[in-house]
């Protein structure tokens, strides 16, 4: 600041100094107001020149500014830095531009960057191959229109989706694409396209495995148990040391029937967890139908129903029985026998919500990530005494995933747990549903 001060200074005693001789000399002449003129058209001519170099210098700029004193030559001198800076900003920028372009260019995966206007700025070598993506044939293009997936476009239309896109194949021969979207600097946006199709078939390949074993092990099962069900009628078998080893091959075979049932069960549900849910269902109905099976099954325990929404979702009726009574005999099974359950349907901050709140011994919060994996035990001697598959909670995570549903956990050691699917509501009912004003008391 201080620098500028004279040189304004300066240019001002400059101006005056002009104007002075000016009249000086007009006044010699006789003229004094036309001298004055002249010196004012004299001080405007050297800025009009000053401007018309520094207009020439910013359009085609050289290394040097041009030579100028006072003002003029710290607007130079400021112009000059300020291009400086702008071009070792702009080779910074290409530098790391040109590095990151290398780095995906060298990937297997397709990367395509796309500007605010979701026109097509850059892609790889890939996304020729994945996505016929040609670079830079297609530059400018609008993605959508080169990428045409339903699918993609509703995922694309998302401001921050928070998963990965996966569009599996639907005939022979294509490919299974993973795609992820980030968004950085003012709206551009990265795709990253995966083929992951080895990992589909190989998915593929479990299921149809796991289905068909299941399917042939439930002939013999269903031979063996029959066989044992006529052992146990049989008067030569109606001694005790016969009775109990037979009572226990019974126990064991149905155990095992109702493994591979709910291995048939979870291999549907995965062979459909993509397919989209277009049934409107009413849960509170389905709720307390449930609630009702499970009374019989376990007359002597008490579950409390509170129905405290009429909102009705897009699902699978059977997939939704499935994982509610999953939940339920699980909060029976790992809670005394004089301690309540408790079941609700409501709605909390915009979606419906079934829970399933238990009093029971509770589940350690080291455990928690990964009670949905298939056969995963907490205590494996308690679960061997009360039974079960231990495919209970996988089946209600691909219903929840199924249905766009989150599945929340929620437990403390000696406290309980609480289990919770929360669904996007479709739609409601006409009429009004009946709400329960407090917990309702179910038992037999």
């Amino acid at each position: 600041m201080n620098r500028r001060y004279p040189s304004l200074l300066y240019v001002f005693r400059w101006a005056v100094f002009t104007l002075l001789v000016g009249v000086a000399v007009g006044s010699l002449l006789g003229l004094p107001l036309e001298g004055l003129c002249v010196g004012l058209v004299l001080v405007l001519l050297h800025w009009a020149r000053q401007l018309h170099r520094a207009q020439r210098w910013i359009a085609e700029p050289s290394e040097e500014p041009p030579e100028g004193f006072g003002v003029w030559g710290q607007l130079f001198d400021g112009i000059y830095l300020l291009q400086r800076r702008n071009r070792e900003d702009r080779q910074r920028l290409e530098s790391a531009l040109d590095y990151l372009q290398d780095s995906l260019a060298s990937m297997r995966d397709a990367a395509v960057i796309v500007d605010r206007r979701h026109n097509i700025a850059w892609s790889n070598d890939s996304a020729d191959f994945l996505l016929g993506i040609k670079f830079p044939e297609d530059r400018g293009q609008p993605v959508l229109n080169l990428i045409r997936q339903p699918k993609f476009h509703q995922y694309f239309e998302l401001d921050a989706p928070d998963a990965p896109l996966r569009i599996d194949p639907t005939t022979e021969g294509e490919r299974c694409l993973q795609f992820e979207l980030s968004t950085f600097g003012e709206g551009d946006r990265l795709i990253f396209v995966r083929d992951v199709t080895q990992q589909y078939r190989l998915e593929q390949m479990r299921r149809d495995f796991v289905g068909n074993v299941s399917h042939e092990l439930r002939t013999p099962l269903t031979v063996i148990k029959g066989y044992i069900d006529t052992l146990q009628n049989v008067p030569q078998f109606e001694e005790a040391r016969f009775q109990r080893p037979l009572a226990q091959m019974n126990e064991q075979t149905v155990r095992m029937e109702n493994l591979l049932k709910d291995l048939l069960w979870l291999s549907r549900i995965e062979s459909a967890e993509t397919l989209r849910k277009t049934a409107l269902t009413d849960v509170a109905q389905l709720v307390g139908e449930t609630v009702n099976e499970l009374r019989a099954a376990y007359a002597d325990r008490d579950i409390w129903l509170t129905v405290d929404s009429g909102a009705l979702v897009l699902g699978d009726r059977q997939e939704l029985h499935s994982a509610f009574s999953n939940l339920i005999i699980n909060a029976l099974k790992y809670s005394d026998a004089d301690q309540p359950v408790d079941v609700r349907w409501l709605e909390h901050e915009g979606r419906a919500v079934f829970s399933v709140l238990d009093r029971g011994i509770g589940i350690a919060k080291r455990h928690l990530p990964r009670l949905t994996e298939r056969f995963y035990r907490v205590d494996k001697s308690r679960s061997q005494r009360i039974g079960g598959t231990g495919l209970g909670l996988a089946i209600v995570k691909h219903v929840a995933t199924s249905h766009q549903a989150e599945l929340t956990i929620d437990s403390e050691l000696g406290q309980g747990s609480e289990f919770a699917l929360s669904f996007e509501i479709a739609a409601r009912e006409a009429d009004e549903v009946p709400i329960a004003s407090g917990p309702i008391s179910i038992s037999s």
